[in-house]
């Protein structure tokens, strides 16, 4: 592999499924020792290879179920691949499934220290910034800051993780659909916080279904589809890829 920030090479994850996910404890008790429900093999990503430099931004785009998430949590070391390899030179900040890995049974305030500090901000930054951190979340995450997060909506979680994970000051940044469920105000300070990131040459994994976004952000585009890597080219090729398909 060579010096990019980000290099795939033949990347591959397989995972089992089995059509009945969740059995009855008297299910259990009638298949033990004997015949089990069918699992099969499923690979959401399979032959994948691509190079990302240091301060490209690039967007993921294809169908739900096509692997586009699967691929952001590859990048981020949550998922571990099965063929191939996958290299990262350099610190993620990943802001993934909503929630930037957000624990629901503490509360907003725990969680800023707990995710800040996982990922390498001192204690004393945590202290010095929660006030700028809760204020950029918005006054409905302020006024939830010491309740559990998981009676906060996904999109007071979404603001409270974007908060946090901007702090970071890591190269790189992936991002999912993140600004799809916070409103225009929320969109507007993150879309100046992702253009600052951008101007201090940090590099962008973006995956999102608004083609606005995309365009505005990315200038190249990976296409997926059937955990294949169709069109890798410029945001607007993978957008027509996509387009094309969805069309038929």
């Amino acid at each position: 592999m060579g010096d990019h920030i980000i290099e795939a090479d033949n990347l591959g994850i397989r995972f089992v499924r089995n059509r009945r996910r969740q059995l009855r404890l008297r299910e259990m008790f009638i298949h033990r020792g004997g015949r089990q429900p069918r699992a099969s093999d499923f690979w959401p990503l399979r032959h994948v290879s691509f190079q990302i430099e240091s301060g490209e931004a690039v967007g993921v785009i294809g169908k739900n179920g096509t692997g586009k998430s699967t691929l952001l949590r590859l990048i981020a070391g949550v998922l571990i691949p099965d063929e191939g390899g996958i290299r990262v030179r350099g610190a993620v900040a990943p802001l993934l499934e909503l929630s930037a890995g957000f624990s629901n049974d503490l509360t907003g305030r725990e969680n800023v220290h707990l995710v800040g500090s996982l990922h390498g901000l001192s204690a004393a930054f945590l202290k010095r910034t929660f006030d700028e951190i809760v204020d950029f979340a918005g006054p409905q995450v302020r006024d939830a800051i010491d309740t559990p997060v998981r009676h906060y909506s996904s999109g007071m979680k979404v603001r409270l993780g974007f908060s946090v994970i901007s702090q970071l000051p890591h190269p790189i940044l992936l991002m999912d659909e993140v600004m799809a469920v916070g409103d225009a105000e929320f969109r507007k300070k993150c879309y100046a916080t992702i253009e600052r990131m951008l101007a201090e040459g940090r590099t962008l994994v973006l995956v999102s279904h608004n083609e606005n976004d995309l365009t505005r952000f990315c200038t190249r585009g990976l296409y997926f589809d059937a955990g294949q890597l169709r069109v890798d080219g410029t945001v607007r090729e993978a957008l027509d890829g996509y387009n094309n398909v969805v069309r038929t």
